[in-house]
């Protein structure tokens, strides 16, 4: 029995090492490990819980609003804050935002790579590309001049040496299936969708101040004036601009991305077989319809899957989750053998494993900086799958809809959605669905404020000498990649504990204390490699979770106490 080490994985956000035991050429035991410690929880102690938000967006430097949402709404959680109308529907327009460019990044920038093989595409007919991408889009782009122009670059390009993206990649290797054409058509949009992401994102810029890291948040609501006749508030020019931003960006989700996901799975639909994973699927809910406390007016319903089992879905108690840390290279003062809730949550760091560079962690009890969350003692999916899956179950219409004509377009059961190939739909299903809805959030907004409703945040409780003495609050929120949870202590106005319990450490937890593997860990089991010296197999079923371990350094030094942000973005 061999093993396999891919460390680093890249086209992610962070530093993530996958070791795998590999029989027969088959994938039959994995291990995840993520390789930095991230101090975020040191970092915020003792701060003021209004200021908590700045710095909690710093734990991502790509998807940080979402950490901004959660850590403002667990505040105001623990202090019975309810924002008013206008910040619900600006910070739904900033969420969905995030989710559509993220998603699309992915798709083309992160993940694409492991489906296409670029150099393919230098051998392709400009002509026949043409035609192929003619009959799957209006797509304007898709002339034989076009495509023959993209081919020259990449010629240009790879002529250089300098490869940049396009090093060390897997090229000719036999589990690559699309044919020349398809290929340069993929590399089109690769670099058409690298102009687009930094258009769609100026949403955050005109609502959030700037991106990444919006400064709009405040606990209680939005600092955004809001007023339509106002040459400094939310005024009817800029919803008139991030109108047309919007629809730029349903053009592109509908023409471009849409199509070439439903192609690219077109000659992968053995992958539909692969990648299953534990089978619990998770997802907190998200986008309040109404009231942002109540979970029944969420878009996104809040639920559970268990065992695939579709046909009923269970309910999600924050109370249930719990960490582990029997694997992970942290400790808890009263023992490491039992799950703590994030409320009494404790980051107590404290590497076991061998000194690096090391070959392998076989033999090491504890291998991983990433804590092991489990609800109600299971492990759990989270992210797109996870979302859509509870949503179709719920019979939401939309999802049910999108859903359906991709399992009726591919000619695929409904089963195979619990798979690799089924991260990768549900993705771009869940893109599809809420791009649509960016133009009725910013709707309702632009009436909600034509009705003369101009608050935009509720200060009562600003005041400190307001608060009770000790006060608990958790913010649930759906992130792209999954359920993300920031729990927060207040006492005597200061911080005395926060957890975050984020995406991808649901996702690539390593075993808990009852050896139950995370999500990575399970759905790399079973999976076939045919050429074990280039596993792009074990790419492809991790990169379908998106895994996001760090975008930013976070260092705390335990001998002067002092904590600092390395941002590298």
């Amino acid at each position: 029995m061999a093993r396999i080490v891919v460390d680093p994985i890249t086209r992610i956000e962070g530093h993530l090492r996958i070791e795998v035991e590999v029989a027969n050429g088959t994938v039959t035991d994995a291990w995840s490990t993520g390789t930095m410690f991230r101090g975020m929880e040191l970092i915020l102690k003792g701060r003021d819980p209004r200021d908590a938000w700045v710095f909690a967006q710093r734990a991502c430097g790509v998807c940080t609003t979402v950490h901004a949402l959660a850590s403002v709404r667990a505040v105001e959680n623990a202090l019975g804050m309810t924002i008013p109308t206008n910040a619900r529907i600006i910070r739904n327009l900033i969420a969905g935002t995030q989710y559509v460019q993220d998603h699309v990044i992915h798709f083309y920038h992160l993940h694409a790579l492991d489906w296409v093989d670029v150099v393919s595409a230098l051998s392709a007919d400009p002509a026949k590309t043409s035609s192929l991408a003619q009959s799957i889009s209006e797509w304007p782009l898709s002339s034989a001049t076009y495509f023959k122009g993209i081919q020259d670059r990449l010629k240009a390009f790879v002529a250089s040496g300098q490869l940049g993206p396009f090093a060390n990649g897997y090229w000719g290797h036999p589990a690559y299936k699309l044919p020349p054409e398809a290929n340069l058509l993929a590399v089109a949009h690769y670099l058409e969708a690298l102009d687009w992401q930094r258009q769609v994102i100026r949403i955050h810029a005109l609502l959030g101040g700037k991106n990444p890291h919006p400064q709009t948040y405040v606990v209680g609501g939005m600092a955004l004036a809001v007023d339509l006749n106002s040459p400094t508030a939310f005024t009817v020019r800029r919803s008139s601009e991030i109108a047309e931003l919007i629809a730029q960006a349903k053009t592109f989700v509908d023409q471009v991305y849409i199509p070439d996901v439903l192609a690219v799975a077109g000659f992968y639909k053995d992958w539909a077989g692969y990648g299953q994973g534990i089978g619990n699927y998770m997802s907190y809910g998200e986008f309040p319809q109404g009231d942002p406390n109540d979970p029944r007016t969420s878009y996104l319903p809040r639920g559970r899957i268990m065992g695939r089992d579709l046909s009923k879905v269970l309910g999600v108690d924050q109370a249930s989750v719990a960490e582990n840390v029997a694997h992970s290279w942290y400790t808890y003062t009263e023992g490491d053998a039992t799950p703590l809730h994030p409320w009494k949550g404790e980051t107590n760091p404290k590497y076991t494993g061998p000194q690096p560079p090391y070959e392998s962690l076989e033999g090491s009890d504890k291998y991983s900086w990433l804590k092991a969350p489990r609800y109600e003692n299971q492990p759990m999916e989270v992210g797109p799958l996870a979302r859509m899956l509870v949503a179709y179950a719920s019979g939401h219409p939309d999802v049910k809809q999108a859903v359906d004509n991709v399992l009726t377009t591919l000619n695929v059961p409904a089963t195979a959605l619990f798979s690799t190939l089924g991260r990768v739909a549900a993705r771009a299903v869940e893109t599809s669905v809420i791009v649509a809805q960016l133009g009725n959030w910013l709707t309702d907004l632009e009436n909600n404020i034509k009705s003369g409703d101009l608050a935009i945040a509720d200060v009562a409780l600003w005041n400190p000498s307001s608060w009770p003495k000790h006060a608990e609050g958790y913010g649930m929120e759906e992130a792209p990649r999954g359920s993300l949870g920031h729990w927060v202590v207040i006492d005597n106005e200061a911080i005395t504990n926060y957890q975050l319990v984020v995406p991808s450490t649901w996702n690539g937890s390593p075993r808990d204390g009852q050896g139950n593997r995370g999500a990575w860990e399970q759905a790399l089991v079973g999976t076939p490699l045919v050429d074990p010296t280039r596993p792009v197999e074990i790419l492809r079923t991790v990169h379908s979770f998106d895994p996001c371990l760090a975008c930013a350094v976070h260092v705390h030094d335990p001998a002067s106490g002092t904590s600092t942000l390395i941002d590298v973005v």
